[in-house]
């Protein structure tokens, strides 16, 4: 399967751009992804995704061979297809930061280029861009309810397709995560690894005590043991004289890993039989179906666990795995568009979100206004690309989350709970609802 291929889009986007051709319409269009509503359970969003839709746009042409499929498809005439030979994005794009909080109806990226490669690379923007947000935004509320923990995404193997996985690791670590399993996302975007042990790895020994030996002795600056596979209790006991055997050998045991059953008071009671061997600096590592709501519960009952590994629950958003989100036409040839269709209306022109800070430096309120109005407050929307290419060149991982840290810690405290709250206030500016109803009056309805 070939994922960098401009084919991996919806059929109508290529009818249309037989249409538009067909009427030389390819004025310059500007188009904003921006996601409706918050779903109910989601206080803010955390804007994701951005590189890889960059590095999409620098890169996306037709193949010989998909010129080819398109022209024996007999859908295209082959005048049209001819002019796809050529196909480069040559626009520009604004967006909002990796790492930024964001809110209904604020748009994170605007594309603004010729008519058909705007409309063109709808599919595989809102494709990059919805997934990575929800996968971050689900990141970073772990986050907020564990500030000190190590977390790990655990994800890899239950992610819906490898893209999945990737993007998962990338984005999690972005948001705040310690690091990952995924070895591949290690490699490619330096993003600290971290690993223990599965139970096939007990249970391939005869005696629990030696594969505990054996892979500490095979991987002494990695000492983390899983003890669940059969008797928690017992296994945590016999990591007592075994953790005097390593030491001789200048060997620190680490953690022990949780992986089942009831993780807070297992967790609690392996503390104890450590901390009456005297192995009181072994952390417990747990993991097992984890979220950030099994995390806030494990918090709160003051469970004795120093990290987690988040997996199939965060690299699905299995309680919110999908946004209402869109990429539309807001501007074409010069004059400003609007959809109006019911419950689905959209804010029309070239739009621009300004954030304001209270004293304590805490987001306190955003207001949507047309490109060139200027209210109070930072903008958000920078130019990240001129002419098919990158204004700067992109920064590393680290530098993101970095980044992304900083803005988490000025989200005001009603948007860190995990429970619905007050919305924050989104002001529309008097210039937006003026080219709206500007609109309407020229549109026909």
């Amino acid at each position: 399967m070939n994922d960098q291929s401009v084919l991996l889009t919806d059929f109508y986007q290529l009818t249309m751009l037989q249409a538009y051709d067909d009427h030389s319409m390819n004025d310059t269009a500007v188009f904003e992804f921006f996601v409706r509503r918050l779903p109910d359970n989601r206080n803010f969003l955390l804007a994701a995704g951005l590189a890889q839709v960059l590095d999409y746009l620098e890169t996306v042409h037709f193949t010989p061979e998909e010129l080819d499929w398109l022209a024996k498809s007999g859908r295209f005439t082959p005048e049209f297809v001819t002019t796809l030979r050529d196909f480069r994005f040559s626009g520009e794009v604004w967006a909002m930061p990796e790492g930024t909080p964001f809110f209904a109806n604020e748009p994170i990226l605007r594309v603004v280029a010729p008519l058909r490669e705007a409309q063109l690379v709808e599919t595989r923007i809102i494709n990059l861009l919805q997934f990575q947000i929800l996968i971050a935004t689900k990141a970073a509320r772990t986050r907020l309810v564990a500030p000190e923990a190590l977390l790990v995404d655990f994800g890899l193997r239950r992610a819906h397709g490898a893209e999945a996985g990737m993007l998962s690791a990338r984005t999690s670590y972005l948001a705040g995560f310690n690091g990952t399993a995924n070895v591949l996302a290690g490699m490619q975007w330096d993003i600290p690894l971290f690993g223990t042990m599965a139970h096939s790895f007990i249970q391939a020994h005869e005696d629990e005590s030696e594969a505990f030996e054996n892979f500490s002795l095979s991987h002494p600056r990695a000492t983390t043991l899983l003890i669940d596979t059969y008797d928690i209790d017992a296994a945590a006991r016999a990591i007592i004289p075994l953790a005097g055997r390593l030491a001789a050998r200048n060997i620190r045991l680490q953690a022990v890993r949780i992986d089942s059953g009831d993780l807070g008071q297992n967790a609690a009671r392996v503390r104890a039989i450590l901390n009456d061997g005297g192995l009181k600096d072994v952390h417990i590592f747990a993991s097992g179906n984890l979220d950030e709501y099994a995390v806030r519960r494990l918090r709160a009952d003051r469970a004795p666990i120093d990290g987690f590994g988040i997996g199939t629950r965060m690299n699905t958003s299995d309680d919110c795995p999908y946004l209402e989100c869109a990429y539309k036409l807001q501007e074409y040839a010069g004059a400003a568009r609007r959809k109006r269709s019911e419950g689905k209306a959209s804010w029309p022109g070239r739009k621009q979100v300004y954030r304001r800070y209270d004293g304590d430096g805490r987001m306190c309120g955003d207001t949507l206004t047309l490109e060139g109005d200027a209210p109070a407050g930072t903008p958000l929307l920078e130019c990240v690309m001129r002419d098919g290419r990158r204004t700067a060149a992109q920064a590393t991982l680290a530098q993101l989350r970095d980044d992304a840290q900083t803005q988490l810690a000025r989200l005001p405290e009603s948007c860190r709970s995990l429970d619905t709250t007050t919305p924050y206030p989104v002001d529309i500016a008097p210039a937006l609802k003026t080219l709206a109803n500007s609109v309407d009056q020229r549109l026909p309805g």
